[in-house]
């Protein structure tokens, strides 16, 4: 009776969050905070266990991304690459939106779906002023490019950075298994897009000239920070890609990036200056989102020691018929519904020690990979479901409408939808083909 009590509290727990969560009424860091708090106080989980839930290797890797990619952007360089990109498809309205859909998903890959969409949507607006063009196609494109591209590797999107921690995959282990149909996707929205509205964008040729005539070269602030970050940039990538090899996690490889990076940042400075760039530098870490992950943890790990964990995957065994093949396809469909009306964080949160505790079932780990894959895919793709799917979303919209360019939730949702759904048909079409036939 006192386990079933736990279990009902537990999951009481989890609901309420979730609840909150998807009211938005409480800030989503103080939210998970409350309920890992409750869940201490009520004797569920010790604050020993709530700490060692966790996951240390995930909040290493978001803070020390964060941290590199905060003092690259005051470089310039993301802007000066857009500008470049406008130029190099000569101010085309037509070629430009995808352009900008090409490089948002790959910036979107390498860095983080939020940061490259801050990072483009302005330039966006400056550049369809210029040629007096309609936004829009352009915000929605660079919204499912970005979390279309951000499947594509480790760190592009939370859900992978959550799986990749906790079945120790590298990072060439997520662009070997998802990169071909991140492409393929991104290829068919990019098309779809061109027949929708490429077509109806034209502009002036005195238009085009305004955009021919910025020089991408004026939009580096700062050169030697220019030179600084690309090469801790690339060191990093290059530590991601080797990290299986050198045995270390990917978490340390971000953290020696970040202070490698904030070294040669303020190498030469006065102590005072040094201090207060670090301070500064310290302060563009997302610190609501790094706990947001920590209280989330401990939410999740009481649903495992309660045994509700072993339960769902007890059902999810019944559900499939001890069938990988039915698991992959069900975990696929299910991530990207639930991802479409909440957000993807907890729900993937949730499902990994699922998983965990239903792989000696299935084969074990080797033979449960389609079914890793699919949760990265589902989740990750059904971020283009709706407006409020992921939190890149939300801020292309908050930013369009500050220059008056109205995104709402069920405009979005007649290309959301579409898109989501597609995709995620080739991507169930892709782990058949490659898993199963």
């Amino acid at each position: 009776m006192f386990e079933l009590n736990e279990q009902i509290l537990a999951v009481g727990v989890l609901i309420v969050s979730y609840i909150l969560l998807f009211s938005e009424k409480v800030n989503r860091a103080v939210t998970v905070l409350l309920g890992a708090s409750a869940l201490i106080f009520i004797g569920i989980l010790s604050q020993q266990e709530a700490i060692a839930a966790i996951d240390f290797n995930t909040l290493a890797l978001l803070v020390g991304m964060m941290v590199i990619v905060g003092i690259s952007e005051k470089s310039g360089m993301f802007q000066s690459l857009a500008i470049y990109s406008a130029k190099l498809v000569k101010a085309s309205p037509r070629m430009l939106l995808a352009m900008l859909g090409i490089i948002t998903a790959v910036l979107s890959a390498l860095l983080d779906n939020v940061t490259t969409v801050l990072l483009i949507v302005p330039v966006t607006f400056q550049m369809t002023r210029d040629l007096k063009v309609n936004p829009y196609p352009f915000l929605l494109m660079e919204i499912f490019a970005s979390n279309i591209g951000g499947t594509a590797t480790l760190i592009g999107d939370p859900p992978n950075i959550l799986i990749g921690s906790a079945l120790g995959l590298s990072f060439m282990d997520f662009v070997k298994e998802l990169a071909p149909v991140v492409v393929l996707c991104l290829f068919v929205l990019i098309v779809a897009f061109d027949l929708l509205f490429g077509r109806k964008l034209v502009a002036t040729e005195d238009d085009k000239q305004a955009i021919l005539a910025l020089n991408e070269k004026d939009m580096i602030s700062d050169k030697t920070l220019l030179r600084k970050s690309l090469f801790v940039l690339f060191l990093v990538l290059g530590g991601f890609i080797l990290a299986e090899y050198l045995h270390v996690h990917n978490g340390t490889v971000a953290l020696f990036g970040a202070a490698l990076m904030l070294f040669l940042y303020t190498m030469g400075d006065e102590h005072q200056l040094r201090d207060q760039k670090v301070e500064d530098a310290f302060s563009l870490v997302d610190w609501t989102t790094i706990f947001f992950f920590a209280g989330l943890f401990a939410i999740v790990f009481a649903l495992e020691a309660t045994g509700v964990l072993e339960i769902l995957g007890e059902k999810l065994i019944k559900l499939t018929q001890n069938s990988v093949q039915k698991a992959a396809l069900s975990v696929m469909w299910i991530s990207a519904v639930v991802s479409t009306f909440i957000d993807n964080i907890p729900f993937v949160a949730t499902m990994i020690p699922t998983l965990k505790s239903i792989e000696v079932h299935m084969g074990g780990r080797e033979e449960m990979m389609s079914v890793w894959w699919a949760l990265s895919l589902g989740s990750c793709f059904g971020g283009n479901g709706s407006l409020i799917a992921a939190s890149a979303n939300v801020i292309v919209a908050g930013l369009a409408s500050k220059e008056n360019e109205r995104i709402g939730f069920a405009g979005f949702l007649l290309y959301g939808l579409p898109v989501m759904i597609v995709s995620v048909l080739i991507a169930t079409i892709y782990l058949y083909l490659m898993h199963f036939l």
